[in-house]
């Protein structure tokens, strides 16, 4: 139970108590264990090549407390280059600015989306005043080895994330749930209707995949983005809920 016991210490409290229903069955207490033992593992292996830090894998969470939530934004897993993740999806450290050849390409085509729908662009990559407004950016994977992309996802991540994906969405009304990207779209399975949830899809913003698809989050040539952040705002002041700073 030490393993468990671990693992739930890192949760915050609101988080603890909304998953606790699934502790009286054997095999989510396994999974627990199981990614708590892993983590560890990966962390005593390679010093300083697993991130984000340990004391930032919940931080998406800890940033955004289950009821101020008004968005859900999903990413895949952390960014595996030494200085970015920061247990936030798509967010990177402030100092990582624009013109940086760190920033990453995501986080670009974000800031095109932006100025096209007409919001300020970021000044720099740190998301958090997102999440402070309840942008709740969760990875589907918490964790990465540097350099390996994906290489944390036999650990288990992926099926605590999505369970907490769904038991939100199921205590949650009238979320906006953005889905970017194949990998993200997966998750609509969770989503239902019952709960007025506005869902949001597009490609994702990467430099690969943001014209693909018949919902390009952005259109070519940059002529044109999804409008998420503006359909996001406008969903939230129908439900009298305030808009997000952008």
């Amino acid at each position: 139970m030490g393993y468990l016991h671990s693992f739930l210490d890192r949760l915050p409290t609101d988080y603890q108590s909304l998953l606790s229903p699934r502790l009286k069955d054997p095999k989510w207490v396994h999974l627990l264990e199981t990614i708590q033992e892993q983590e560890e593992l990966a962390r005593n292996t390679h010093p300083n090549s697993i991130f984000p830090q340990y004391e930032r894998v919940f931080f998406a969470l800890a940033a955004t407390p289950i009821h101020q939530i008004k968005v859900i934004l999903l990413g895949q897993d952390p960014y595996h280059s030494p200085g970015l993740a920061q247990g936030l999806a798509f967010s990177v450290p402030d100092q990582i600015m624009p013109g940086s050849n760190l920033f990453p390409s995501s986080l670009r085509n974000i800031n095109k989306a932006l100025t096209l729908e007409g919001f300020a662009p970021l000044s720099n990559g740190d998301l958090s005043h997102w999440a402070d407004q309840g942008v709740l950016l969760l990875n589907a994977c918490l964790t990465v080895q540097s350099g390996l992309p994906n290489s944390h996802v036999a650990f288990g991540w992926n099926t605590f994330t999505d369970a907490l994906i769904q038991d939100l969405l199921n205590y949650l009304s009238g979320t906006v749930v953005m889905l970017w990207g194949g990998f993200a779209h997966k998750k609509e399975v969770f989503i239902q209707p019952e709960r007025n949830h506005l869902i949001l899809k597009s490609s994702h913003p990467s430099g690969l995949g943001v014209y693909k698809t018949k919902a390009p989050f952005l259109l070519p040539k940059d002529a044109g983005s999804c409008n998420h952040f503006t359909l996001t705002n406008s969903w939230l002041r129908q439900h009298n809920r305030d808009p997000i700073s952008w």
